[in-house]
């Protein structure tokens, strides 16, 4: 079915988030993609489905994941591809964070115009390193039930403890600010230049420059910057 044809209650299009690390990029898209029931996409997750099942993708990218190495380009295009052109992606998506360089990008751009998408929406999450860092570093979780807390913007009422449970409060170990640190400055080296080519494009492209709620975008209009 041509886009134009489409039905008006989908999201329709190719939503994409960026952003580093603890940016809230995940949880955006999430609340998005539930909202339209539309497909939330991760590399990651695409990754795992693959090995799990098998797959000679699967086969291929497995020894790379278990090295903690980079996935090659080549084979996470193919990864891409073959899960955009499913029948669930064919009223839209959103991607968690991808693309993540120009290559990424340029291919992911032709192969939404050979599938007949709109253009793309781009929501890229430009926060302060700083805040970022703090965001991340203040993250505290409870050893029982998992919830998850940040001493700086949500802490316990006991320091600590969990509201829930009573559980104790710890800090995942790559979440310390030694890990961290290197993590957010290698992201802006990598994505640098995938950021500019999304603004110079024909994507519509939002900037969110300060911490949002969890429901900040479902319902509400895009207004792109150009």
């Amino acid at each position: 079915m041509a886009p134009e044809t489409r039905a008006p209650e989908r999201l329709d299009r190719a939503v994409i988030f960026l952003g580093p690390p603890g940016a809230g990029k995940g949880t955006q898209a999430k609340e998005l993609a539930k909202f339209y029931r539309a497909p939330h996409l991760s590399t990651g997750d695409m990754f795992r489905e693959h090995v799990s099942l098998g797959s000679p993708l699967g086969m291929q990218v497995k020894p790379t994941m278990a090295r903690g190495d980079l996935v090659p380009d080549s084979l996470v295009l193919k990864m891409v591809r073959e899960r955009i052109e499913r029948p669930d992606c064919s009223h839209g998506f959103v991607f968690d964070g991808f693309p993540r360089t120009v290559a990424q990008a340029q291919f992911l751009s032709v192969l939404l115009r050979q599938n007949g998408y709109r253009r793309p929406l781009v929501v890229h999450f430009a926060l302060d390193p700083d805040l970022v860092l703090k965001r991340i570093t203040g993250r505290r979780m409870c050893k029982v039930g998992g919830e998850i807390y940040n001493i700086y913007e949500r802490p316990p009422k006991v320091e600590g403890r969990c509201d829930n449970d009573g559980g104790e409060l710890i800090q995942r170990p790559d979440d310390r600010e030694e890990i961290v640190a290197p993590r957010l400055q290698a992201y802006e080296k990598l994505t640098a230049g995938c950021n500019a080519c999304h603004a110079t494009t024909d994507h519509a492209y939002v900037v969110i420059t300060a911490p949002t709620s969890s429901a900040a975008f479902p319902g509400q209009d895009f207004q792109p910057k150009r």
